[in-house]
């Protein structure tokens, strides 16, 4: 066919200049989603593709450019142009369209592509987020060239002391060739890519190196670190000649670096991804291979495949998740059946909960003598670029007690509302996320955008993220047929803060049973629901202990701070300490023979003789539980018998506590 297109390439020069290029279509993932007129790439996967320039060989032998970038409005759309030979007559060309979110030609520079899709990836990472890049196609279409020429731009993104914060970066470089792995970093060491208790894939036997990071440091140490063990993995890769390159990659090559949060220790780690996978070879690129060569072509078509079949069902997934076409029976994603894809199970499971940002791109070769390798490079991308419905688009109905139903407005009026005081600013929070987007950012991106209000603290921030996650836990494994259509900012949600009279509206049409009922699952939450014509922030809260209420009273070494034997203290993230107590009862109702946790007695054998008079404040005291830290982060034990007397000077201030069934442990909620 080589023959026959060079002999005819005047032809077929003449027929693609006259080609007339048709509307863009929609893709099929658009078709899918129920020709909605108006739409949007997804925010959580970005297609580009990137034509490479014509070798100097290539040029040298005749051939044409089969890849034609379009211009203009329909910029994201490249026509391929093949050559057909017909039983009779001159050669015809047969043309097809490709659309992806983002077409980068041949005079594109690998900057260009880093700006406009890799750097947003790079500080969601840096979040606690999960970005991916990969890189694929066939062999020789530049590949390598374009995940090394990213690698070092990440390296200097990384390193040069431009993203919020401080981290601790640690680097790890595997290869995979066929089913076997090998630890690049550590003399191409055989490792295992295993899943754990918890489904989560862990690399066992790869070595993870850190790179010396920090705000005082000269970041060109930090980037030179990195970039050294990036060039010692690239040197010990696999590559062998074969007809079409030289020095073709015989494996997938996974650059991961894993980005730590010492300010968050209980926050899970961002990731960054970058995947260099190895080129694909149809039968023509084989001809000359020897038996081994035919084997490792046999294995990076087979693990391609999978990847494919990967790409297939979680484009289709997706698109019925946004259709709201909700089914118990899910798309099948076979990523358990190749090392590539278990390695990168976060972005095609479809039970991931973690939220995680992936670029492809697809690395097109333009002659016309490999137009068909660059088709099916370009209609497995263009099955993976994933559309959403905007303004125009059908529109789901928003429910109170359901986040994933919320647009922008729903979402900052119940921010608004349910943020504890001082409230979050939602503009900051979310300034232009909807429910679904929310839910997805990462644990430390969203702490970190609630702490940019004024007042703040990284306590009340973390119980906000909570208190909105178990919201959205709770309406995902509610009865479907209790939903409603009211919006949060007028509607009680469970552990919400709201005003009495709309405890009391809520409450008007119930039987006792229906009223009980709605009182239980209000207790859920050491916050005080009962009927006050005044709302309970805007009376002081020593004037309104109750039985039930959780106080902090902080602890300052050296100023006097009172110390309660057997009640472990808690380390906050500003360095200072405290005490959490469960109110009980006044220390004057308890009996002559109640004890603290210190074996003291509570009471004397009258009204005058409680324990604690001596002091000069005068305050009331009190019979209280102690609060211990519980084993898993942010979580808290109550534990009831063991008790101590703490008087109201000592208290410093209400914190609403909120009790996780699955869990059995208390949690910080506002």
């Amino acid at each position: 066919m080589e023959q026959f297109l060079l002999k005819n390439t005047a032809r077929y020069n003449k027929l693609v200049n006259e080609f007339k290029p048709p509307p863009a279509k929609k893709t099929q993932n658009a078709r899918r989603v129920g020709e909605l007129e108006t739409t949007s790439a997804s925010p959580d996967i970005t297609v580009c593709a990137r034509i490479r320039p014509m070798l100097d060989e290539e040029l040298s032998q005749g051939f044409p450019e089969g890849v034609v970038p379009r211009k203009g409005v329909n910029s994201n759309t490249v026509d391929l142009h093949e050559i057909r030979r017909p039983v009779r007559g001159p050669p015809g060309i047969n043309s097809s369209s490709f659309t992806v979110d983002k077409i980068f030609p041949s005079t594109s520079s690998t900057s260009e592509i880093y700006s406009s899709l890799l750097e947003p990836l790079v500080p969601w990472a840096w979040a606690g987020g999960v970005s991916t890049l990969f890189a694929y196609g066939q062999t020789s279409s530049g590949k390598t060239f374009t995940v090394s020429g990213l690698e070092r731009l990440v390296a200097d993104t990384l390193t040069n002391n431009s993203l919020p914060g401080e981290r601790k970066l640690f680097i790890s470089i595997i290869e995979l060739a066929g089913q076997s792995c090998y630890d690049l970093l550590n003399g191409r060491k055989k490792i295992s890519v295993l899943e754990d208790s918890l489904g989560n894939t862990q690399l066992a036997g790869a070595a993870e190196h850190l790179i010396p990071l920090s705000q005082d440091q000269a970041a060109e140490e930090g980037k030179a670190t990195l970039l050294e063990w990036i060039d010692t993995a690239s040197a010990l890769r696999r590559t062998e000649p074969t007809k079409r390159n030289d020095s073709s990659s015989r494996s997938h090559s996974i650059c991961r670096i894993r980005i730590e949060n010492p300010a968050l220790p209980e926050a899970e780690d961002g990731l960054l991804f970058l995947v260099d996978l190895a080129g694909s070879e149809d039968a023509r690129d084989k001809e000359d291979h020897d038996p081994a060569r035919m084997k490792e072509a046999r294995e990076i078509n087979s693990s391609l495949s999978v990847l494919k079949d990967c790409i297939r069902g979680r484009a289709m997934l997706d698109a019925d998740n946004l259709a709201g076409k909700g089914t118990s029976k899910k798309a099948y994603v076979p990523f358990r059946q190749s090392a590539l894809t278990k390695t990168l199970k976060h972005v095609f499971d479809p039970s991931s909960v973690r939220a995680c940002k992936t670029v492809v791109v697809a690395c097109v070769n333009p002659c016309a003598a490999d137009v068909g390798a660059s088709k099916n490079t370009l209609r497995y991308a263009e099955m993976l670029s994933v559309v959403l419905p905007v303004s125009g688009g059908r529109k789901g109905k928003v429910d109170a007690a359901v986040p994933a139903s919320w647009d922008n407005q729903t979402l900052r009026a119940w921010i608004d509302k349910n943020s504890g005081t001082p409230p979050v600013s939602s503009a900051l929070l979310a300034p232009f996320e909807t429910g679904p987007q929310l839910i997805r950012l990462p644990v430390a991106e969203f702490i970190s955008r609630c702490m940019k209000t004024e007042g703040v603290s990284l306590e009340q921030a973390q119980a906000f993220q909570s208190k909105f996650w178990r919201l959205h836990f709770d309406s995902s494994h509610r009865d479907p047929s209790k939903s409603g259509g009211d919006t949060p900012s007028n509607t009680e949600t469970p552990g919400g803060s709201g005003t009495t009279p709309v405890l009391t509206a809520a409450m008007e049409n119930m039987s006792e049973d229906e009223i009980l009922a709605h009182r239980m699952e209000r207790l859920e939450s050491s916050e005080d629901i009962e009927t006050d014509p005044a709302p309970a922030t805007s009376v002081p809260f020593k004037e309104r202990i109750r039985p039930g209420m959780v106080v902090r009273c902080n602890f300052h070494y050296g100023d006097g701070s009172k110390y309660w034997r057997g009640a472990p203290l808690i380390h906050a993230a500003d360095g200072g300490s405290y005490n959490l107590f469960v109110v009980l009862c006044p220390a004057a109702a308890v009996g002559n023979r109640v004890r603290d946790v210190a074996g003291e007695k509570v009471r004397g054998s009258s009204e005058d003789e409680l324990k604690g008079k001596e002091t000069d404040s005068g305050g009331e005291k009190y019979l209280c539980s102690i609060v211990s830290p519980g084993l898993l982060p942010g979580s808290y034990v109550i534990s009831l018998w063991r008790q101590v007397v703490v008087g109201t000077e000592d208290m410093d201030s209400e914190v609403l506590m909120e009790h996780d069934v699955a869990t059995r442990y208390y949690y910080l909620t506002v």
